[in-house]
């Protein structure tokens, strides 16, 4: 089921469809997408605008669904039209009516930009770790190579004899700058764009800031507009 497809009297192409589903990509990003949600519940709950019996049930389904995904119990549904409608579903599912609460003081657009920066985070923490990991490695090899020569290329040709350990010391600074590079990265990523809604935010009474602690950023977007990376 398509979100807009009620505005239409016949059924529509399912080129159309695949054109505007994007379930084969973010499907990736079900645990961010789960994640996020708990955290959206448990602040709706917190100011009142839902009530705590159904944040109970609400975030007993999410988990469950979280469980049954990696243990592969549920499978992704390819005609959904992105992850976050293929959750919401699989939620009322099993809850009923309640789990359309979720919804309340939050688009999809809200949804897309979190989990887009969540994702990049937890990338962004993986890829440092193994190339943490690739430096510590070349630095042994170096250490174990300080007395051996090889040839060292300038413009594609043999220039000076070097030592391998020096060779492969270059490519530890060049990592090293990887490294750094990261770190901007994940600053400039660290910003919860949760709260911002379709585009100029919601009457609801809202804590961005609490929601965005919940998920682990560092602080929260000071612009409803602006909730791109960069």
């Amino acid at each position: 089921m398509q979100m807009w497809e009620g505005r239409f009297s016949k059924k529509i192409d399912e080129r159309t469809n695949d054109f505007n589903s994007s379930i084969r990509f973010d499907y990736k990003m079900y645990k961010q997408d789960i994640k996020g949600s708990i955290a959206h519940c448990q602040m709706l709950s917190k100011q009142g605008i839902i009530e705590k019996d159904d944040e109970k049930k609400i975030i007993e389904g999410l988990n469950q669904i979280l469980e049954e995904l990696e243990t592969g119990e549920l499978k992704i549904n390819s005609n959904a039209e992105d992850i976050h409608m293929f959750v919401e579903e699989e939620l009322t599912k099993k809850i009923g009516d309640v789990g359309k609460k979720l919804h309340t003081a939050r688009s999809r657009n809200d949804q897309v930009a979190l989990d887009i920066r969540m994702y990049v985070k937890d990338e962004i923490i993986s890829i440092k770790e193994n190339t943490k990991k690739l430096i510590k490695t070349l630095i042994k090899k170096a250490e174990e190579n300080l007395s051996t020569i090889m040839p060292g290329y300038t413009h594609m040709q043999r220039a000076q004899p070097i030592t391998f350990a020096h060779h492969l010391m270059a490519y530890v600074e060049m990592f090293m700058r990887d490294v750094e590079r990261l770190d901007q990265t994940y600053k400039r990523t660290d910003v919860s764009p949760i709260g911002s809604c379709a585009l100029a935010g919601t009457t609801y009474n809202l804590d961005r800031e609490f929601e965005a602690k919940k998920l682990g950023f560092s602080k929260i977007t000071n612009n409803s507009l602006d909730r791109s990376i960069r």
